[in-house]
């Protein structure tokens, strides 16, 4: 079962500050600390060989960034960008990668409390990438933890997309 997270962001002690984004109607939550910008969708440069979930690079004021598609990543269908589609703009494991997102809704900040650990069910090799679930009213937010979301192979194809 997943560590229960710790303070993170720029929340205060006891408090993470998430930016929660959308994928098929469901909300995810990275922490802001990890966040660099948010951008809307722009075209791709596709990356010949990359994996699938891997979309291409863009260039963004000069430099190079490995976009990946989440919901690729999810193993959820495609769907064509629309007006709310962002590109989320974070760090993982050290590299700069680019997340498309379905919207990107708000900013929050979250008592460490209201955030309970992976359920296991949902824990295990595959879920590296999942934080914690933070209950928020009748909505849940599946906290991501983007160090887990790539696989070393992955991060080795996002280091050389880039």
């Amino acid at each position: 079962m997943a560590e229960k997270p710790t303070s993170a962001g720029n929340g205060r002690s006891g408090e993470l500050q998430i930016v929660v984004c959308e994928l098929a109607d469901e909300h995810y939550g990275l922490d802001i600390a990890k966040v660099f910008e948010i951008i809307r969708h722009q075209p791709i440069t596709p990356v010949p060989r990359a994996p699938m979930f891997v979309k291409g690079v863009i260039n963004l004021r000069g430099r190079i960034i490995p976009v990946v598609d989440l919901r690729g990543r999810f193993g959820m269908a495609e769907v064509e960008p629309t007006k709310e589609t962002r590109i989320v703009v974070a760090e993982s494991s050290s590299t700069r990668v680019g997340l498309i997102v379905d919207s990107v809704s708000e900013v929050l900040l979250l008592p460490i409390d209201a955030v309970e650990s992976t359920p296991g069910v949902a824990a295990g090799a595959d879920a590296e990438y999942l934080r914690g679930i933070a209950k928020l009213g009748d909505r849940l937010v599946l906290l991501l933890e983007l160090d887990g979301l790539f696989g070393l192979e992955d991060q080795n194809a996002l280091a050389g997309a880039a």
